[in-house]
């Protein structure tokens, strides 16, 4: 399969503490990859890696063959890459449809000066309503986001990032916060949303396992900034050996609170 997205001897430095250290992984069309790990294993500057955030200090991270280290978000969301970022926290006066006009008109290269014009462009309240249907949100697009239920506002966060038109969408944490009861519902509509959207790959970073295990068709672990395995489900959570590194220090830590 051609990678959408790889990585090639990544690593991230600061001063004397090394981050990431060479992190090599490919992603491909159809796959939905996982990356679990402790905290403080590497997961945020990897994601801030691959989402053009941050520069690596060595190696290659290319999407669709194109070198994209340190790019921004916005270039890269441009590109087809686009990455869930908690607007409602951001803009909570905002109402549910506004938020998601935001990512429709950056994503349309319209100013955001004239965002309240640009706003009422048939097109993009077409496309918002379309969005908000996708996940169950167009009845509640005047509803200011801030009075969402948590899952709702989890919804918007990610529908905010499908309106980028993305071709592979980056989750970080999709179900924190949320009840339990109400995440196995949330992954399933966002992966049921991103057939029907054309999306063509998921990166996930998660700590539930019992998501990664139902969703997941590839496990990264990273430890210590190192890619520790790279496995199927089945493969991953039969091996004691990373249960016990990963899966057991990542239940202790949310255990205590860490």
């Amino acid at each position: 399969m051609t990678a959408l997205i790889e990585t090639t001897g990544v690593s991230k430095s600061y001063g004397d503490f090394v981050a990431l250290d060479d992190v090599t992984l490919s992603i491909a069309e159809g796959e939905l990859v996982s990356i679990v790990g402790p905290n403080g294993a590497g997961k945020t500057t990897l994601v801030n890696v691959l989402t053009g955030l941050l520069k690596p200090t060595a190696g290659v991270v290319r999407f669709k063959g194109e070198d994209i280290a340190g790019i921004g978000p916005v270039r890269l969301a441009h590109r087809g890459m686009a990455r869930a970022f908690q607007l409602v926290h951001i803009f909570p006066a905002m109402t549910v449809g506004e938020t998601i006009a935001v990512a429709v008109i950056s994503q349309t290269h319209k100013s955001f000066r004239l965002f309240a014009a640009a706003a009422k462009d048939e097109a993009v309240r077409e496309r918002v309503r379309e969005v908000a249907a996708i996940f169950g949100l167009d009845t509640k697009l005047e509803r200011q986001s801030r009075l969402l239920s948590q899952g709702e506002k989890k919804l918007l966060d990610i529908a905010s990032a499908f309106a980028l038109s993305p071709e592979v969408i980056l989750l970080d944490e999709p179900t924190s916060g949320v009840s339990s009861g109400d995440k196995h519902g949330i992954m399933r509509g966002v992966v049921d949303a991103a057939k029907r959207a054309g999306v063509k790959a998921i990166i996930l970073v998660e700590h539930d396992m019992d998501l990664v295990a139902e969703y997941s068709s590839r496990i990264v672990a990273l430890q210590g900034g190192r890619v520790l395995a790279d496995r199927p489900p089945a493969e991953f959570f039969s091996d004691p050996e990373i249960i016990a590194a990963i899966v057991g220090k990542m239940v202790g830590k949310l255990a205590k609170g860490a």
